[in-house]
């Protein structure tokens, strides 16, 4: 199958997953399901999905393993997603090319939409078609890349970091926190749905998803001032105005575009220990890179 066939296919398996796994728009409460399947449905690029998806290809994993690991995921995504664009953290109105959560309902209501993903991503993850050892593995690894020390703590460097002037040392640790933690996750995640993770691939994995990560974050500093809202699908220079630090405004985006495609070397080279079942990952990478173009 060509990649984008896969992507197509990952794509609308997700869709039909996440939409059967979020509760019925029509039972009480009706407005925060609603809210809940708006913020969920119909968008996004599915990125930690993917990587949950060719990781688990890569080693064997059953395709309804895959589907619940990459839902619970990509519930965790929209929920960090619904909280940042609030009007108490980033204030934006703009998200997947459609008003936010909190602008199409209002604000307690996106408050809560963030909470219950949150919740319902463990929910998907007691699944009956886990076995016990694996559902374990599987919450701590999302509980771990979603808080304090991943995701919620990189998310708490950000605000923290707004109007100074971090190196480069600094920047990078706060976006492996913020957005790598949940992407290296996504990519362990699909690997321990499968079998056969010895200690050389687990080690590629993890070289493979700090890479990955990375440059997908340079990648949205970048598109933050080169791309219009069409194409980004959410309001473009909220960086500058906000006086947040990013790879542009650190080291410059010539620098920054350079460092992205060092990453993808790096991505590529990391999977040698899988061999040609590494072709969706590494395709991943490209993917992630070829944004900025």
């Amino acid at each position: 199958m060509a990649f984008n066939e896969w992507v197509c296919e990952v794509l609308l398996q997700t869709e039909a997953a996440l939409s059967a796994i979020l509760p019925s728009a029509d039972i009480e409460p009706i407005r925060l399901h609603r809210a809940m399947r708006y913020a969920v449905l119909g968008g996004g690029k599915r990125v930690r999905p993917m990587l949950c998806h060719a990781a688990g290809q890569a080693l064997g994993a059953p395709g309804q393993l895959r589907d619940t690991a990459a839902c619970a995921l990509e519930l965790i995504h929209v929920y960090s997603l619904v909280h940042d664009d609030l009007p108490s953290m980033d204030d934006d109105n703009m998200r997947r090319g459609k008003p936010t959560v909190h602008i199409r309902y209002e604000e307690s209501t996106g408050l809560l939409v963030g909470d219950a993903l949150q919740s319902q991503a463990f929910i998907a993850l007691s699944s009956d078609a886990l076995d016990v050892h694996r559902k374990a593995a599987l919450m701590r690894e999302l509980a771990y890349a979603s808080g304090s020390l991943g995701m919620a703590g990189g998310q708490a460097l950000d605000l923290a970091s707004v109007g100074v002037r971090l190196s480069q040392t600094q920047l990078e640790a706060m976006h492996h926190m913020k957005t790598g933690a949940l992407l290296r996750a996504a990519v362990r995640m699909g690997a321990l749905c499968g079998n056969g993770l010895s200690a050389d691939i687990e080690e590629g994995l993890d070289v493979y998803a700090r890479a990955v990560g990375l440059a997908f974050q340079i990648v949205d500093d970048i598109l933050d001032v080169t791309a219009d809202l069409t194409t980004l699908g959410k309001t473009v220079g909220k960086d500058a105005a906000n006086k947040k630090p990013t790879y542009v405004s650190t080291i410059g985006l010539q620098a920054s575009r350079e460092l992205v495609t060092q990453l993808r070397r790096d991505a590529h080279l990391a999977l040698a220990p899988l061999g040609e079942r590494g072709l969706r990952l590494a395709q991943i990478a490209d993917l992630v890179v070829e944004r900025m173009n």
